[in-house]
């Protein structure tokens, strides 16, 4: 927001410089982004009267003027501007004034012609980028003046920015609120007195929508001269915080809801038939807006309507059926309670913005709506003329202002300083809110204004900020030096992200707002959370999975030449589940588990002279996740499962003795080639709480005794699961005879014969055995290999091959 300094000192004034005034505002959270000079730096330029102007005698262009500077003394001057004309009064820059630039005037002679001075252009001082011509001053401008006077030009645009919650300083009233209780100032509140009533018309309106209007006010004012000039002072406001000037009216309107934060509507009482009625918009209702635009209503956007015919969007914008123009002479004036939960995110939904919507969806002040009615209609009548009628004012549901209470020892312990009781009351009046006090308990009833006064920390950030931030010590943060547990059986969200990152893979940040398209392809998913108000079109739901983000990922660098990508993340997925109840870190009926998700693609190796390019492939990324339940490898599983987001022969479940913790797989073809990859990537997703779980080390004596290989291959069903057989050699080995001594077995061939029609096909298993207290002998060997090839046949039909 935008606004000049001497607006601002015409309602409160502090003896302080603005720069000091600039820092006050910043370190109160009112933080003053820049400021400017209205004009650039000169000097020696007065408002100067054009006597006559005659042709110059050797140039066709140049005329020559002559001038009264408030001297005494006429001046020759010789000018080129098309628009030097007797009788204008203009700046002049006399000899020795210095212009923007360092630029300095001199006695010049110009075709033969002296000239004793310049007549000067708003782009010569600075002012503008017009150079079409001379300033041209107001006629009542006093001849000799110093134009930085004349035009006040001795002034400073502020740029503010706001946070969301502070709405109430969106206006010069709010701002100095805010100075007054900085500096203790007295404040200037502009006189608002009752506007004498010379007819009694009223436009019937009707609030169909207490939910969506809390307050509506409005008078008709008749006879208007929409065509009276608006004042200079007024308009010199609007241009120095960024509005530009368009009618009286609409300037009128701009200025009060810049000045008070008020923001208005003006109708033409002429284009509206019958009454208003306040309501929500029906299904298939459009409006033509004030920039042309036209809209398509939905039931969740507030209108005002007369009869059948929408007029405006509430709170966001006015219609053009019913927009004053320079032939108006009757209007209906109209200031409202808008509920901002009623306006906000409507307009953005149209892509656009507006001056009344950004107030309204933040909380506009429905106390003073009465006053504010009487001081534009005051202008009104003394800018343009007419004759008010009487105000028609509406109060249907305006917000409780439940009191919030604060803490004395809350407000010390928070802000680590020990503020007296003194100190908050000082603030709290300085601040002009209504309290009470009972035993250390401060409790303030937020004035209609201040929509961000909610809690208790609200009230202590108030204390903060008018005590002074610079006030609070920087005190050094003192612990005691206290080693802490360490649970040895649970692995923390950090060094899951080290043994990643030791892994070859690059942590990325996600968005948890995803594409529906990627929760139906990749997750499965037909019925995703929806946002009600998302912050972007495509991002309108909750993730289920974390692979999509991984897979635009792989996308992005592949776009920008990248030839080899494996990036992770560590998040939380969104998921239904009605058995969630509500909680600290809970929301009801959705599941928010942690989840580790990874990619891999590209080559398995980086680009290196000593080993063939090859891709990564399944069994790398199966590496990388064993590698990861190091802890559990006993218990760790892979299951063939079939994804939607996996290849279907290159994709399993992945579990920890019985339990499903995550998959691990090729991405499908159909999405490699939707996403124009160059080849596939392999993924995988793991529940975090289930990889955090360890085993207490239990460390255990290497055995002195060596160990003995042996190999078996036996020809087995083609259907049959290598982890079957495995499962069931360590399932006997407590109760198997023989078995006991089996410390490892590893799958080091696979065979089947090509030309064959079988269904078999050859598995090689590598056993390796050890007693820790003997040295095996050959045949306790041969009985154990026995024992193990009895057992894979009467449990799983092999042959020995």
């Amino acid at each position: 927001m935008l606004f000049p300094e001497s607006w601002l000192r015409s309602f409160v004034n502090p003896s302080v410089s603005t720069d000091e005034l600039a820092h006050m505002l910043t370190m109160a959270g009112l933080e003053i982004e820049g400021t400017a000079p209205v004009a650039p730096p000169f000097s020696g330029i007065v408002v100067a009267h054009i006597n006559e102007v005659r042709p110059h005698p050797n140039a066709d262009k140049l005329r020559i003027c002559s001038v009264d500077d408030g001297s005494g003394e006429l001046l020759q001057i010789v000018c080129g501007a098309p628009n030097a004309a007797q009788g204008l009064k203009v700046p002049l820059a006399r000899i020795g004034a210095v212009l923007p630039g360092d630029f300095k005037i001199s006695k010049a002679r110009m075709r033969g012609e002296d000239s004793f001075g310049m007549l000067c252009s708003a782009r010569e001082l600075g002012l503008s980028q017009d150079h079409g011509g001379l300033l041209e001053l107001n006629a009542d401008a006093k001849v000799g003046q110093d134009i930085r006077s004349a035009l006040d030009l001795n002034d400073t645009i502020f740029e503010i920015k706001l946070t969301p919650n502070r709405a109430d300083c969106l206006s010069i009233l709010g701002v100095a609120r805010e100075v007054a209780a900085l500096t203790g100032a007295g404040l200037t509140v502009p006189a608002s007195q009752p506007v004498a009533v010379a007819h009694q018309d009223t436009l019937p309106v009707t609030v169909e929508a207490p939910d969506l209007c809390g307050r509506f006010a409005g008078r008709i004012v008749r006879g208007v001269n929409a065509k009276a000039a608006t004042p200079e002072w007024m308009k010199s406001r609007l241009e120095r915080a960024g509005q530009r000037s368009v009618s009286a009216l609409v300037d009128i309107s701009n200025y009060v809801m810049l000045e008070l934060g008020r923001p208005t509507h003006v109708f033409d009482l002429a284009r509206i038939t019958g009454g208003l009625t306040v309501r929500w918009a029906r299904e298939g209702e459009s409006l033509t807006l004030l920039n042309d635009q036209t809209v398509d209503l939905s039931p969740d956007v507030g209108v005002i309507a007369a009869g059948e015919t929408i007029e405006s969007l509430a709170g966001i914008m006015g219609g053009a059926a019913t927009a004053v123009s320079l032939e108006t002479t009757d209007i209906y004036l109209e200031a409202a309670f808008w509920f901002p939960e009623a306006i906000a995110g409507r307009a953005r939904r149209y892509k656009f913005s507006s001056e009344a919507s950004h107030r309204f969806e933040r909380g506009v002040d429905f106390k003073s709506i009465p006053e504010h009615i009487d001081y534009i209609s005051s202008l009104i009548l003394e800018i343009c003329g007419g004759q008010a009628g009487p105000v028609n004012d509406q109060t249907l549901a305006l917000p409780l202002r439940q009191p919030v209470s604060m803490r004395l020892a809350r407000c010390r312990r928070v802000l680590g300083i020990p503020v007296t009781a003194d100190d908050v009351r000082d603030v709290f009046t300085k601040l002009n809110f209504s309290f009470t006090e009972q035993d250390d308990v401060f409790s303030v009833t937020p004035p209609s204004f201040r929509f961000d006064l909610e809690i208790e920390e609200d009230l202590i950030e108030e204390v903060a900020r008018i005590y002074g931030f610079e006030r609070i010590p920087g005190n050094p943060p003192s612990a005691p030096a206290v080693m802490l547990h360490t649970n040895e059986t649970r692995r923390s969200e950090h060094d899951l992200r080290h043994l990643m990152a030791a892994l070859d893979y690059q942590e990325v940040v996600n968005f948890s707002f995803v594409e529906k398209a990627w929760e139906t392809n990749y997750m499965g998913n037909a019925d995703p959370i929806g946002l009600l108000n998302p912050i972007a079109s495509q991002l309108e739901v909750m993730r289920s999975g974390l692979i999509g983000g991984l897979i635009a990922n792989i996308q992005y660098n592949q776009k920008r030449q990248q030839s080899r990508v494996r990036v992770f993340e560590l998040g939380r997925i969104f998921r239904r589940d009605p058995s969630v109840t509500d909680g600290d870190l809970s929301v009801a009926g959705v599941r928010q588990p942690l989840h580790l998700a990874a990619a891999a693609w590209g080559p398995a190796e980086p680009e290196q002279w000593g080993l063939p390019v090859r891709q990564t492939d399944f069994f790398d990324v199966k590496n990388d996740i064993e590698r990861l339940c190091s802890q559990q490898a006993q218990k760790l599983r892979f299951e063939a499962v079939v994804h939607p987001a996996l290849h279907p022969g290159r994709s399993a479940n992945v579990l920890l003795g019985e339990q499903v913790i995550g998959f691990v797989g090729e991405l499908h073809p159909q999405w490699v080639q939707d996403n124009e990859l160059v080849h596939p990537p392999v993924l995988f997703e793991l529940d975090v709480t289930a990889l955090q779980q360890m085993h207490f080390p239990d460390y255990q004596e290497v055995s002195r005794q060596p160990a003995v290989f042996r190999d078996l291959a036996v020809w087995a069903p083609s259907q049959l699961n290598v982890q079957d057989l495995l499962d069931t050699v360590r399932n006997n080995q407590q109760d198997g005879q023989f078995l006991d001594i089996i410390k490892d077995i590893a799958l080091f061939d696979v065979w089947k014969d090509p030309k064959s029609d079988s269904q078999e096909r050859s598995l090689a298993l590598r056993f390796t055995l050890q007693d820790p207290s003997a040295t095996l002998e050959d045949t306790r060997v041969d009985q154990c290999m026995n024992a193990v090839l009895t057992l894979l046949v009467e449990k799983h039909g092999v042959r020995k091959r």
